[in-house]
């Protein structure tokens, strides 16, 4: 069997693998380590849909002779789902309200709306949400959508603007012992959503450079926060939320504002700036 990645003879060699369900495992295995996704499969001329791809996988791999399959970057394949969401929901928000059913349906049994499912899975339940009638108004989510856009697709912008939410957010979690024990409970819980908020769209920053190897220019960057690395500030990082959440169960008011001030502000201003450092060009030599 031939195999074909975006129209190029790939450098495969089959060794175990018995069925087309054997070979694209090893594949999408393979090309969604550098952050890339499968947009298509073709054998023998033949496009296998998602109906049709499923009943394929047992096939014998020596019936046939050419595997064609179409690559996309996750960024791209991110971008474009969102990009036909936000076209449903505007169709739907516009249409009469004996249409809105179908345009919901329709969108739920795209690619795109696969993609999200499995990929993007947040915004896929709440778009699901909001297509039910629950949560969010549909006018609401456009601007989800969008931020989510920017995030995937100018990365570097969005950290840059984010800076002084990030800051305010803080310098909100330094004080959050305080307002606990002055009975300010309503500021001190929109302090935990806004941290909470803040702490993922950042990560999902992270995760999408982590997607792409942490490339630059075509050179390998290493990426690590106060010169320590990242899988280490992840575990350190996670431990200090598990303990803040058991402290603010159990209304642990001193433990709770001393997680906040000395472990997770100062962690989130840490993670930020790393990121936004990732971003800047390196001084140039010359």
């Amino acid at each position: 069997m031939n195999i074909h990645i975006n129209g190029k003879a790939a450098n495969i060699t089959l060794d175990t693998e018995k069925t087309l369900g054997d070979v694209l495992s090893g594949i999408e295995y393979w090309i969604s380590s550098s952050g890339n996704r499968i947009r298509e499969i073709s054998a023998d001329g033949e496009v296998l849909d998602p109906d049709t791809l499923s009943a394929s996988f047992d096939r014998d791999i020596n019936k046939i002779e050419q595997l064609d399959i179409a690559v996309s970057a996750y960024r791209e394949l991110a971008a474009e789902a969102l990009c036909s969401l936000l076209f449903a929901c505007r169709s739907y928000a516009d249409a009469a309200f004996e249409h809105r059913a179908q345009i919901a349906e329709d969108w739920k049994q795209s690619s795109a709306a696969d993609f999200l499912r499995t990929d993007v899975f947040d915004i896929y339940d709440l778009a699901v949400a909001v297509f039910s009638g629950e949560g969010l108004a549909v006018q609401e989510l456009p601007a989800i959508i969008e931020e989510r856009l920017k995030e995937i697709t100018t990365p570097s912008e969005e950290i840059a603007a984010c800076e002084a939410l990030v800051k305010t957010v803080a310098a909100r979690m330094e004080a959050l012992s305080l307002d606990m024990q002055t009975g300010k409970d309503q500021k001190a819980a929109e302090t935990i959503q806004h941290f909470s908020k803040t702490a993922q769209k950042l990560f999902r920053i992270f995760f999408i450079l982590e997607s792409e190897g942490f490339t630059s220019d075509n050179e390998s960057r290493i990426f690590s926060v106060d010169d320590l690395a990242v899988k280490d500030f992840m575990r350190e990082f996670n431990s200090a939320l598990t303990e803040i959440s058991a402290a603010y169960e159990s209304n642990d008011t001193v433990l709770v504002g001393d997680l906040s001030e000395y472990e997770l502000a100062p962690r989130l201003l840490k993670f930020f700036y790393a990121l936004k450092n990732f971003f800047t060009p390196p001084p140039s030599l010359s």
